[in-house]
């Protein structure tokens, strides 16, 4: 598999967490965390914090991620604890989504693409969502300064109200923009959306 920077970036920042067993889940995670029911996929989970709350809270994940220290380290912890999470190696790019879920989740991941990518994923997930199932979405915005983690590769920003659009006629259960200082007095801006799926479409 061709690693691209963001995610050699974060293979590196994987690794430092789980030699200091840092799991802990963020605020993105704690807010689609009481949400959450059913199957779950969590599409980039990075180390499967969230995935791992989810399983023993009761729900079996699909948990997938292109960083080989996440996944390998989620196996190890899923395994250790007997909690119904699947844990997959893949390049989020081009990945193609098998079966139906009561929840999708993306957390950090989507900006990470170029923009038609972001685009064409963030419609593959709510097509295989359920009716009446809850999607969890969390990506940079623009006015985010910080981007040493993009290196090179495209990216894409969200335009400040493009998600709410995106999910036009969804039951919009939350929805949040929290902004975060970044090294060199710059700033990460993100929006978190939580929506329902219409029972019927």
């Amino acid at each position: 598999m061709n690693t691209s920077s963001s995610v050699d970036f974060f293979d590196r920042q994987f690794r430092q967490q789980v030699e200091q067993q840092d799991f802990q889940l963020n605020p993105f995670e704690l807010a689609a965390l009481p949400h959450l029911h059913g199957r779950v996929l969590d599409f980039g989970c990075g180390l499967g914090n969230l995935a791992m709350a989810a399983a023993a809270q009761g729900c079996s994940v699909l948990a997938l991620d292109a960083s080989p220290a996440a996944i390998a380290a989620l196996r190890l912890r899923a395994e250790a604890a007997a909690l119904p999470v699947e844990p997959v190696e893949a390049d989020l790019r081009d990945y193609t989504i098998d079966g139906d879920f009561d929840c999708v989740v993306t957390i950090g991941l989507l900006m990470f693409f170029d923009c038609p990518t972001a685009l064409r994923v963030l419609t593959m997930l709510q097509d295989r969502l359920r009716p009446g199932g809850i999607a969890a979405i969390n990506v940079l915005i623009e006015g985010t300064t910080w981007l040493d983690m993009f290196g090179t590769e495209d990216c894409c920003l969200f335009a400040r109200n493009e998600l709410p659009g995106r999910f036009a006629g969804w039951n919009i259960l939350h929805s949040e923009f929290r902004d975060f200082d970044a090294p060199q007095q710059t700033v990460k801006s993100f929006v978190t959306l939580i929506a329902r799926k219409p029972a019927h479409q």
